[in-house]
């Protein structure tokens, strides 16, 4: 069992029509200018029902879809089986299957991710994760403020901390904005972070 999947798998059906309630627009509006002109090579890390993977594959990118809940893989896959994703079934924080395939990735999606990872974890994913960026390649992520649902694994995680941790790898701060929850969760709020690497 990987710890920052508690809860997902038992209910994927019901996850995946909740992701995929809320478009791709939507999610990533305030990122997207951001974001590589097709075609690139696209990671979505952690890519539940695969609704962000499917968008981006839709407008040329070579994307691959890492998600490690057998049950939202086998979920996305099914929703979006006509389009050219590459599934793996790899976790944070190594994410070893990439870093065998030696993959480099333009740009990096991390949605609704970084909340599941403790303070060691978030050490050795972000070294993992700059690891797998192409020059000039970038980072986008969200990060969750709010009370954790019951059954989840999750914790809250600072702008301020995950910048300072990201330079530590060669990761620039580009673009931080703040938002409200997608889902219409009062008691939720997050905060999109890009970052670059360095050349």
């Amino acid at each position: 069992m990987i710890e920052g999947t508690q809860g997902y798998g038992h209910n994927a059906p019901a996850l995946a029509e909740q992701y995929e309630s809320i478009t791709f627009d939507e999610v990533h509006r305030e990122v997207m200018h951001l974001f590589p002109s097709p075609p690139a090579r696209v990671l979505d890390v952690g890519a539940g029902s695969g609704r962000d993977a499917a968008a981006l594959a839709a407008i040329g990118h070579k994307v691959v879809a890492v998600e490690p809940t057998d049950a939202l893989r086998q979920e996305g896959q099914r929703l979006h089986g006509g389009k050219p994703i590459e599934w793996v079934a790899d976790h944070l924080p190594d994410l070893q299957q990439l870093h065998r395939r030696k993959d480099r990735f333009d740009l990096i999606l991390l949605t609704a991710v970084w909340m599941h990872l403790d303070s060691h974890e978030r050490r050795t994913a972000m070294k993992s994760l700059a690891g797998l960026l192409n020059p000039n390649g970038r980072i986008s992520m969200s990060l969750r403020h709010g009370p954790v649902p019951q059954g989840r694994r999750m914790f809250d995680v600072s702008a301020d901390e995950t910048i300072e941790l990201a330079g530590l790898h060669g990761l620039d701060a580009v673009h931080v904005a703040e938002r409200n929850d997608m889902l219409g969760r009062s008691d939720v709020r997050w905060t999109f972070v890009v970052f670059e690497a360095r050349t």
